[in-house]
């Protein structure tokens, strides 16, 4: 009897021969197309869930927010601005012009003190013993002049007289009354005392060219005197003492009692670039300019009228140098001091201006933004070469009443819709 369980197994040893005997071919592996496809699946849901969850896209960009204001028509002054340096119109250094100790002080350093005015008090001993003394000498002067002119009398008479006996001798002598040697004794006689007289008149005139000297001695002994009290040449004000009382000084010495600066009027030099020289000389020609002072970081004004232009351009720096006249009566401006000044050449009366924050430079020059009716912005090609208080002055390419941006430039380009953050401002008034 055959086995059934060999029968099988030499039927699948058959076949697995057979299978042996066939060609084979490669299986594809399908686990990257299935892990693919899966991940392009989950991709395409979450993509469709973020469409369906996200706002919805708006059709146009929204308006960008600027600040504005309107072009205005004021009046503007053309100035130049520079700074300046304070000069005092008047300085004098107080000196002594006699040796002694200096006695007392009569004023506070730094005060303001007037022409005339005493200052310091020297001890006056010596010059008032030399002036008593050339006073003795002219009184021993005049003393001498008198009893000079008492003994040119007493020869004057004793001429006279002589004179008298001589022509009485002279017509005996022609009457041959008298000898030849007593006439001659007469007239020897007249012609002494005609010499005397002469020695008489020399003597005083020589005594009194000794008085006359010793006159001036004393007149120098006045000024010797007058000068132990030193008085204020000028008006001004004082500054600090280099000697006190008690100190000995020199005359004419090197360093000075105190010097002294006239602060009212002062001066105010400064230099402006030299191409606007010519438009300060026309502007000089039509009048006097102002020219304004301040202290930095101070609003007050001083106000002065510009007196002189120097004749000269500085090669080294291309500015030239100019100086105004302030009255300077509040003592404001000091000497020493450094001020902004402004000269003021005309004043525009109808200016066409906007904020200077306005005008911006560009590639091919100054621009603005003016805003349309249609709140869409223009982009404006301007012509300004001035500035005034935070005003541009517009000299062409904007009209005014017209809307220009003032903030928010950045984002903007022509044609751009904007909004208004602010209602137009006016510009300042200057």
């Amino acid at each position: 009897m055959i086995n059934m369980t060999e029968t099988i197994d030499t039927e699948k040893s058959k076949r697995g021969r057979a299978i042996d005997s066939m060609p084979r071919t490669r299986s594809r592996n399908w686990l990257p197309i299935w892990l693919g496809g899966a991940a392009i699946g989950a991709s395409l849901y979450l993509l469709n869930s973020q469409v369906a969850n996200a706002p919805p896209v708006p059709k146009g960009k929204p308006p960008a927010p600027v600040t504005s204001a309107r072009a205005e028509r004021q009046a503007v002054p053309v100035q130049i601005s520079s700074v300046g340096n304070v000069e005092a119109t008047s300085t004098v250094a107080v000196r002594s012009q006699v040796d002694g100790q200096l006695l007392q002080i009569h004023f506070q350093p730094g005060q303001v003190v007037r022409q005339g005015q005493v200052l310091f008090s020297i001890d006056p001993q010596v010059a008032q013993a030399a002036l008593a003394q050339a006073q003795a000498a002219v009184n021993k002067d005049l003393a001498a002049v008198e009893q000079a002119k008492a003994i040119l009398l007493k020869d004057q008479a004793q001429l006279k007289a002589a004179r008298t006996q001589l022509q009485r001798y002279q017509g005996l002598f022609a009457e041959q009354a008298i000898s030849l040697e007593s006439f001659d004794q007469y007239r020897t006689n007249v012609d002494a005392l005609e010499a005397t007289v002469r020695a008489d008149a020399a003597n005083i005139r020589s005594i009194e060219a000794s008085a006359n000297a010793d006159r001036a001695a004393v007149t120098r002994a006045q000024v010797q005197l007058a000068y132990s009290t030193i008085r204020a040449p000028i008006d001004g004000r004082t500054g600090d003492l280099n000697f006190y009382a008690g100190n000995l000084i020199k005359a004419n010495d090197t360093t000075p009692l105190i010097t002294i600066n006239r602060i009212s009027p002062v001066y105010v030099t400064f230099n402006i670039p030299e191409d606007q020289l010519l438009a300060v000389r026309r502007a000089m020609g039509q009048g006097a300019l102002k020219v304004a002072a301040s202290a930095p970081g101070d609003a007050a004004l001083s106000l002065g009228t510009l007196n002189f232009v120097n004749n000269t351009v500085d090669a080294t720096t291309g500015t030239i140098k100019l100086k105004a006249t302030f009255i300077n009566r509040d003592s404001y401006l000091v000497p020493g001091q450094f001020v902004n000044t402004t000269l003021t050449l005309k004043t525009l009366s109808d200016a066409v201006v906007v904020p200077s924050q306005a005008v911006q430079t560009g590639q091919q020059g100054r621009y603005v933004f003016v805003i349309q009716a249609n709140q869409q912005v223009e982009e404006r090609p301007v012509t300004s070469t001035l500035t005034y208080k935070n005003m541009a002055v517009i000299d062409q390419g904007i009209r005014p009443g017209e809307l220009v941006v003032t903030d928010g430039q950045l984002q903007l380009v022509p044609g751009t819709k904007v909004q208004l953050k602010n209602q137009p401002q006016e510009t300042a008034q200057p």
